[in-house]
């Protein structure tokens, strides 16, 4: 059975999950058209599966920012499955690249969609990331969706320091219906944190998401600034935070994986949010977090509307990724 009938058949019947790939088609057109275009480019060059085919198709790989080492051991598999398979035509291929790519991300477990762990109490999520990746946008659009599953939310304005982020989660909570906790500019994050959860405690609340600071200029301060204000929610809240997502802005590439790579060294990141999918050729950085850093990508941004944060599902993301050139195989 190849990718598209196994797609169709996970698809089968379901029109949420026919409107989430009709999503991340529209959401992932740039990178689409970067990636297939280069990968049917070659197919047309090469009639035949062979090393100069396969040595290109490591350049576009990479070129797709899926990172080099994913890309070594992404053509190591697809050597092995092309002379398993006997595969001689270059057409032959695609499927099987396709495959391999849901493969590399979802390791053995193919059916695994990673969603947020929540409790049956108080959740805490906690988000971090640099500034300009989107990350209160991010709350707000998570907030929106978890309200609409019936959740109580509260948001707790913890990036106290950068002008105007109280003011773009106040709008944000405005937009999505949720009550926003917060402080004067400048005030302790811990302690906004802290009104955060005594508030979320008496609303009954279901979920707090916590906006953090993002300056990565003076990285210690940062780094210790976060831990703080974990310590706080530790202290307050046993076992939480319960999700700690980092957000990160898909455009910058090999640059959020460096990023993904600090941040996981101060917080035990739990998952990534990568926003701005829509407006990049670079998507297969998907792949190379989840391989170099193995941290699930939890959600992904495909638009700029409310309800454009979408939970993230490899299927679909190849899907994206390959639209076009699967259904021509069709």
């Amino acid at each position: 059975m190849g990718f598209m009938d196994k797609f169709k058949n996970r698809f089968k019947q379901d029109e949420k999950a026919e409107e989430v790939s009709t999503k991340y088609k529209e959401g992932m057109k740039k990178s689409r058209q970067t990636f297939s275009g280069k990968i049917n480019d070659l197919i047309a060059r090469y009639r035949k599966v062979d090393e100069d085919f396969f040595e290109e198709l490591e350049e576009v790989l990479i070129s797709a920012d899926v990172g080099v080492t994913t890309v070594m051991d992404l053509v190591e598999e697809l050597k092995m499955e092309v002379k398993r398979q006997n595969i001689k035509d270059t057409k032959d291929i695609k499927e099987v690249i396709s495959e391999k790519l849901v493969e590399i991300y979802y390791g053995d477990d193919d059916e695994k969609i990673e969603g947020l762990k929540l409790e049956e109490d108080l959740s805490v999520i906690l988000v971090v990331g640099v500034n300009g990746a989107g990350k209160t946008t991010s709350i707000g659009k998570l907030a929106n969706q978890l309200k609409s599953q019936g959740k109580k939310v509260v948001l707790a304005a913890g990036d106290t320091f950068r002008a105007g982020a109280i003011e773009q989660l106040e709008v944000w909570g405005e937009r999505a219906g949720v009550d926003v906790i917060k402080q004067g500019a400048g005030s302790d994050p811990a302690a906004v944190i802290f009104d955060g959860i005594k508030s979320a405690k008496a609303k009954n609340a279901d979920v707090l998401i916590c906006d953090t600071a993002g300056r990565l200029q003076n990285k210690v301060n940062l780094m210790n600034e976060l831990s703080k204000v974990k310590r706080v929610i530790e202290r307050e809240v046993p076992n939480a935070p319960h999700e700690v997502l980092l957000v990160l802005d898909a455009t910058t590439g090999q640059n959020a994986l460096n990023q993904a790579k600090t941040f996981s060294e101060a917080t035990n990141v739990s998952g990534i949010v990568l926003t701005k999918l829509d407006g990049t050729a670079k998507g297969g950085i998907v792949l190379a977090i989840r391989k170099e850093l193995n941290i699930p990508v939890k959600y992904v941004g495909l638009g700029e509307k409310i309800d454009d944060l979408q939970e993230f599902n490899a299927h679909a993301f190849v899907y994206g990724l390959f639209a076009d050139m699967l259904e021509e195989t069709e």
